[in-house]
């Protein structure tokens, strides 16, 4: 049959579909003009294969003997390589963009980001990774290389490196879904437990559309695990899967108050076995990305680091007390004095524990929690609430 001509190719497709339907799935692999037999055992090969030449003989199809590849436990299969412990990226489509230098013109990061899109299952947060090139292809963008993109062309070059092993479902065993949220894209990880180890089986991720950004988070959580049930329907028709996550989403999808959008999501859901557990562990380094289910954006992590160096500027100095705080037998009851010495802005407040020491009584401090008991001589013990004790009498 001539490929070249129109609707060849499915109509191919369609025939060896129907020859190997009962070895596909099973003991066969079959795309188009790409074949796999399989079998655990070297006994069990040769069986497969005398039952698909049989098959090949009895319909009248040849084989290229320059093509085929015999007795061999890894090949190159649809551009992966298929091992015995599972699925790896192809070293040639690796090699590719580990050799490939700082592109310059839109037609080399047209061919980044294609580089890239082949290795999309494999990648951990992949729209994430790649949105710098994606931005750098608008239209209006003077410099379509700038230091952000160099970045996330590093770090892309530092995960390939060493990508992750994807591992091979077995039938009858629940799956586990963790889901990850950022301000542009909604990602997932399908990973299956053997031997208390985690390992990865599958990663999808999808770019928000305009209209989407601006979903609630937690419907933005929904549409990760929406979006992760339809690029592996496959998974989700033939496995129960675990949902890890830390927010009530089952409660959200079945409440009566649920908006149109979430009942919408919520009928798509129900077709499929999930359970919703809280998270736990994460043992495997390809689940790094997915610790935290909201990625926070640049701005919030520059609000976030000026919330905390204005809580640290308002908190009091370090307390501080007799060298006889440290002895094991000290009693603070028995102490002579615990002095603490304030910050700029709760002098005053000092001041007014100071006139209730000057009765001769105790006073208890709120904020530090000790109580401060002096002796007789009270100025010796003003002077050193106020930092003028010797520094030989006071250790932090």
């Amino acid at each position: 049959m001539p490929f070249g001509l129109k609707n060849a190719g499915a109509t191919y497709q369609r025939l060896v579909n129907k020859i190997f339907k009962e070895q596909i799935g099973r003991t066969m692999e079959v795309y188009v003009d790409d074949m796999l037999v399989k079998a655990p055992k070297r006994a069990d090969h040769l069986k497969n294969l005398t039952e698909a030449f049989s098959l090949l003989r009895q319909y009248r199809m040849k084989l290229n003997p320059s093509k085929c590849t015999f007795g061999v436990s890894s090949g190159r299969f649809l551009g992966y390589l298929v091992t015995q412990r599972g699925i790896e990226a192809h070293p040639r489509q690796i090699k590719a963009i580990l050799e490939m230098k700082s592109p310059s013109t839109v037609k080399e990061i047209q061919s980044l980001t294609g580089r890239a899109a082949a290795l999309n299952r494999f990648l951990s947060k992949s729209t994430d990774k790649c949105r710098p090139f994606f931005k750098a292809l608008k239209k209006g963008q003077k410099d379509k290389w700038d230091e952000e993109c160099e970045v996330a062309f590093q770090n892309l070059k530092t995960y390939l490196t060493s990508p992750p092993l994807l591992s091979k479902p077995v039938p009858g065993e629940d799956l586990f879904v963790y889901l990850s949220v950022s301000n542009s894209a909604v990602s997932s990880a399908l990973i299956r437990e053997e031997l208390g180890a985690q390992h990865p089986i599958f990663y999808t991720s999808k770019a928000l559309l305009d209209a989407e950004t601006r979903y609630p988070k937690l419907e933005k959580l929904i549409l990760a695990l929406v979006v992760s049930a339809r690029k592996l329907r496959l998974y989700y028709q033939a496995h129960r899967v675990i949902v890890m996550t830390e927010f009530p989403l089952r409660s959200i999808l079945h409440s009566p108050d649920a908006s149109q959008r979430l009942m919408k999501w919520a009928i798509e859901l129900s077709q499929y076995d999930l359970i919703y557990r809280p998270k736990t562990a994460i043992k495997a380094q390809a689940l790094a990305d997915f610790v935290a289910e909201f990625t926070p954006s640049a701005e919030e992590e520059k609000l976030r680091h000026v919330a905390v160096a204005r809580r640290r500027s308002v908190e009091p100095e370090r307390s501080w007390s007799r060298r006889r705080h440290h002895h094991p037998g000290w009693n603070p009851a028995r102490a002579s004095y615990h002095a603490w010495l304030p910050s700029f802005k709760q002098r005053g407040r000092v001041r007014g524990i100071a006139r209730w020491l000057a009765l001769g009584k105790g006073a208890i401090n709120q904020k530090v929690g000790h109580l401060l008991r002096f002796p007789a001589d009270h100025k010796s013990s003003l002077r050193r609430i106020h930092g003028e004790a010797p520094e030989d009498d006071l250790v932090p």
